[in-house]
């Protein structure tokens, strides 16, 4: 059983927590606890259960002293559910005038999607897959069938006979390397015919594990999948920088040239157009609104 920590132990690990959530965030609570497992680290935690429930307790005391932003943690576990109201039309479309996006894959010539083992994952690079318009699709391991079905449907609706391209990050373990292939393999089998499905797993390789010599253990004992794989290698061990510039390049390779700022330009006037409607219908009858967009 490993010694209580000494304050001065405590204090460094707690310098390792803030430097690696300053440099890169958001990251889950699941992300921070992998890196600092790493045993080159001055103060690594064990992979256990006890070090995870370690670098949690530091998390929520720093969070709760002011000493870690609480934005800086993302937890895609656990969301509120929400019912928006509104006074009247107008405040309806000034309110939702922030919301409007433009078609960023209108003129691209492939379908695009994201899918990841760990809703953790999801957490870490949800906001790159909403900044570049693809959905995402936390799979939870062994990914229901539902899901999948409701994720096929979806291709056969958006794809319009362009190649569906899904990009997948997950674990470097025996159960790891065989999810992808389970989603894969599910997709296909309700994708309408005509649909050409590429799939391409962006992380975590055996190439990444050295090239950025990332943490492993050893497999455990009872597996008897994939015997190839000696050491193991969670996804959250590697850095959420990495995963998110890893993610952005697998996902701009599909877009045309400079299509995501041409949007945000568009997007700018559209939405200073529908906040001059909104202003008119706060202040305006609807038949003075009539007569005022005959003039926009």
């Amino acid at each position: 059983m490993r010694k209580r920590r000494t304050k001065d132990q405590i204090i460094q690990l707690e310098s390792q927590i803030y430097a690696d959530l300053a440099y890169d965030h958001p990251q889950s609570v699941r992300h921070v606890f992998y890196r600092m497992t790493d045993p080159r680290l001055p103060e690594p935690v064990e992979k256990t259960e006890q070090g995870y429930n370690q670098v949690q307790s530091r998390m929520t005391k720093m969070r709760r002293a002011g000493r870690l932003p609480y934005g800086w943690i993302t937890d895609a576990t656990r969301r509120g559910y929400h019912t928006n109201t509104f006074a009247d039309g107008g405040d309806f479309i000034t309110a939702m005038c922030g919301a409007y996006r433009g078609d960023l894959w209108q003129h691209s010539g492939h379908y695009v999607e994201v899918w990841c083992e760990s809703r953790s994952i999801a957490g870490t690079i949800e906001g790159l897959c909403s900044e570049l318009a693809v959905s995402l699709y936390p799979a939870g391991g062994f990914t229901s069938l539902t899901l999948a079905y409701q994720s096929a449907e979806y291709i056969n609706d958006a794809a319009q006979g362009r190649p569906a391209e899904v990009i997948y990050i997950g674990d470097y373990d025996p159960a790891g390397v065989l999810i992808d292939r389970s989603i894969e393999s599910e997709l296909r089998r309700h994708l309408k015919g005509g649909i050409d499905l590429n799939f391409h797993r962006i992380a975590v390789t055996p190439e990444q594990i050295r090239e950025h010599d990332l943490p492993t253990k050893p497999r455990k004992a009872s597996e008897r999948r994939a015997p190839e794989i000696e050491r193991t290698v969670e996804a959250e061990a590697m850095p959420a920088y990495i995963l998110r510039q890893l993610l952005r390049d697998a996902v701009e390779q599909f877009l045309p040239p400079q299509a995501l700022d041409v949007v945000k330009q568009a997007e700018i006037s559209e939405r200073a157009h529908l906040e001059q409607l909104g202003l008119i219908l706060q202040d305006n009858s609807i038949m003075d609104v009539l007569d005022e967009l005959e003039g926009i």
